[in-house]
């Protein structure tokens, strides 16, 4: 029964799982296209279950609300942002600091604020949407600094504390993180991003250095 009911969950040589795997992407894609368009707020499940070519029976077999939809784009822009970093950093030949720095600042940029699409979700559109939402937005940047942490421990070593400690070091760095990206994603034209780059570089390595030096 078993070698069944495996073949029964094979569709096309695919399996439900990958299938439905498929689908939530192609909700997410259709997410970024339709909030970003017409804002989250004058767009409708309608309009996401058009652009993604799907009915809205798969779009409820997937998501509970189009809120839920939003939350689930957020979720994967900060993912792939984080996972890019740590791709970038894992790249470096170099130990130094700044070198680290860079590459991980380049990444971030790369992966949030070349689509202004993205900065547009991350940095706009989830903002007031509702109590929930902004609480999951809270729970993101709780994320991050536990990221932030992770990464600076990883280079630094285990006995390393910024200025303040970590919790005020990672408020500080990914306020003006989450300022400065915003301002370039948005900025037309678009200044170059070794710029934007290098302020955060500049930031985050003086943030080290004072505390390494202390």
């Amino acid at each position: 029964m078993e070698a069944v009911s495996e073949v029964e969950r094979q569709y096309g040589g695919r399996s439900v799982t990958a299938r439905r795997a498929e689908r939530r992407s192609q909700f997410i894609a259709a997410a970024l296209a339709v909030f970003t368009e017409k804002g989250y707020a004058r767009s409708s499940v309608a309009d996401v279950c058009a652009a993604a070519g799907l009915a809205r029976s798969q779009f409820y077999a997937e998501f509970a609300s189009r809120e839920d939809l939003l939350l689930a784009l957020y979720d994967q822009i900060q993912s792939d942002a984080r996972e890019a970093m740590v791709a970038a950093l894992a790249e470096v030949a170099s130990s130094e600091l700044r070198d680290l720095v860079a590459a991980a600042m380049e990444a971030f940029v790369e992966s949030i604020g070349a689509d202004p699409r993205r900065a547009q979700i991350s940095y706009v559109d989830i903002v007031g949407v509702s109590p929930r939402v902004e609480q999951h937005r809270l729970d993101q940047r709780v994320v991050w600094a536990g990221f932030f942490e992770s990464t600076l421990r990883g280079v630094m070593g285990e006995g390393f504390e910024p200025p303040g400690g970590y919790p005020l070091a990672a408020t500080a760095f990914i306020g003006a993180l989450t300022a400065l990206v915003h301002q370039w994603s948005t900025t037309d034209p678009r200044p170059p991003v070794t710029g934007l780059v290098e302020v955060m570089t500049t930031l985050l390595s003086a943030l080290a250095r004072d505390a390494s030096e202390t």
